[in-house]
């Protein structure tokens, strides 16, 4: 059995096409057929079950993929410490990131890297915090920015305080207002932020004991603004997903001081690749801060 073949089934399960596995992999799709097929008779069981709408993975399939996926890991690892002995610094970086991230950290970020580690290459995959906790979990992602809220089996960097706020129009009776209490949004008509993950609206709710009035439920920040900018309600969002232009909308502090604190989740024992990606995501940080 080969690495290579373990990369192409975990590529055929990450897109559920042959064509799409084959286009990222840079092969021809008799190739990967081919390979999956070769690893079907070594093992003795069927990995992929093909139909006209999708390939999924079999039970067997499903089974095996984690152990492959923490092979591919181990040998991606081995391969940049070889590296870093030979004093050259190498690998691939998966990072899991959300929107406010991708806006404000992102591009520094990657600068950064490119600019030190040149041979590092680095993917970026969107989701919310429960998509990236478990894609780290799972072994899709080696590190992602998450809500650090509650407990987690992974290793996690606190990054920032994140300044929850209450976003009002100004027709709203609220908008003239320095700060806002939670019993004042409790009566007025309230757009409800979608996260998945660790919700921190719902909690700063359910802990202060408030029950809204939601009239709508919505997953995008633009959606939900534009929903306010038309007086159908009001909302509470993190200050960096904000635009720096808000007008006419108006953000409010809450009465109670509320945040979301943003960390970096990264595996229990981290390639050399992801660590870099870390130290420089940390430093950049705490000179903003500073």
């Amino acid at each position: 059995m080969s690495l290579v073949k373990f990369e192409i089934l975990q590529k055929v399960a990450e897109l559920k096409s042959f064509t799409k596995a084959a286009d990222a992999l840079g092969l021809t799709q008799s190739a990967v057929s081919h390979a999956i097929t070769s690893l079907e008779s070594e093992f003795g069981f069927r990995l992929i079950f093909r139909n006209r709408s999708a390939i999924e993975l079999t039970r067997e399939g499903e089974t095996l993929l984690p152990s492959i996926r923490q092979v591919l890991y181990d040998h991606e690892k081995v391969r940049q410490e070889a590296a870093g002995i030979l004093g050259l610094t190498r690998g691939t970086v998966r990072a899991g990131v959300f929107t406010s991230v991708s806006k404000h950290w992102l591009p520094q970020i990657i600068q950064i890297m490119e600019q030190k580690y040149p041979h590092i290459q680095i993917e970026l995959r969107e989701g919310n915090y429960a998509d990236i906790e478990q894609g780290i979990l799972n072994g899709k992602l080696d590190c992602g920015f998450i809500n650090v809220y509650g407990s987690s089996p992974l290793h996690i960097v606190p990054l920032k305080k994140d300044r929850m706020l209450c976003v009002v129009s100004n027709s709203s009776s609220l908008y003239h207002q320095s700060v806002v209490s939670l019993k004042q949004i409790e009566q007025e008509p309230f757009i409800m932020p979608a996260f998945g993950g660790n919700h921190e609206v719902k909690r700063i709710f359910t802990e202060n004991h408030i029950q809204p009035k939601i009239r709508f439920e919505l997953l995008e920040e633009t959606a939900i603004l534009a929903m306010i900018r038309h007086h159908l309600g009001i909302s509470i969002l993190p200050e960096m997903v904000l635009p720096q232009t808000l007008s006419p909308l108006k953000a409010i502090p809450l009465e109670t001081d509320s945040f979301r604190t943003l960390g970096l989740a990264i595996q229990i024992h981290p390639s050399p690749a992801a660590k870099k990606f870390v130290a420089i995501t940390k430093h950049l940080l705490m000179n903003n801060e500073s």
